[in-house]
C-alpha cells in the first residue's frame, strides 16, 4: 500500500505554527524532535487515525524559502481540510480567530468555505456531500 504521508509547509517559526495548527485548527501534534543545526522535525495532523497526510512544519532556512511562506501555491487553495461537521468546525475555527475569506457555500460536492492559515496560505474547509 502506498499513500502520501507528509506534505511540507514552510513556516516562519515552529512554535507559532504549532500553536495555530493545534489551537486554531484543532490538529494534533504528532512529533516535535530536535534536528542538527537548530532545526526541528515537527509534524501535525488533523485527525488521530494516521490515515491521511500530516503536515511537516519546516522553518524557512534562507531568503528564497522565506519568500515562499504563505504563498506556496501561488495564491490558489492548496490545502483541503475535510470535516464531518462543517457547522461545528466553522464555528470553532471562527471563534479561534481563523480568517475565512468567504461565507460558507453549498456546492454539488459539499459545503465549503475558503480560509487562510496564519501565513496566508489558502485552505478549503469542506464537508463532502453525503457526510
Amino acid at each position: 500500500m502506498r499513500r502520501v504521508a507528509l506534505v511540507t509547509l514552510v513556516v516562519h517559526d515552529y512554535d507559532e505554527a504549532i500553536r495555530f495548527y493545534t489551537e486554531a485548527l484543532g490538529f494534533r501534534l504528532v512529533e516535535d524532535a530536535p534536528r542538527p543545526g537548530g532545526s526541528r522535525w515537527v509534524v501535525v495532523e488533523p485527525g488521530g487515525d494516521g490515515t491521511g497526510p500530516g503536515l511537516l512544519l519546516a522553518r524557512a532556512g534562507d531568503e528564497d524559502q522565506q519568500a515562499r511562506v504563505g504563498d506556496q501555491t501561488g495564491g490558489r487553495v492548496g490545502f483541503f481540510l475535510h470535516t464531518d461537521d462543517f457547522a461545528r468546525d466553522h464555528a470553532r475555527m471562527t471563534a479561534a480567530g481563523v480568517t475565512f475569506l468567504e461565507e460558507p457555500r453549498h456546492e454539488p460536492y459539499g459545503t465549503v468555505a475558503v480560509f487562510q492559515d496564519l501565513y496566508g496560505n489558502r485552505w478549503d474547509l469542506l464537508q463532502p456531500a453525503g457526510h
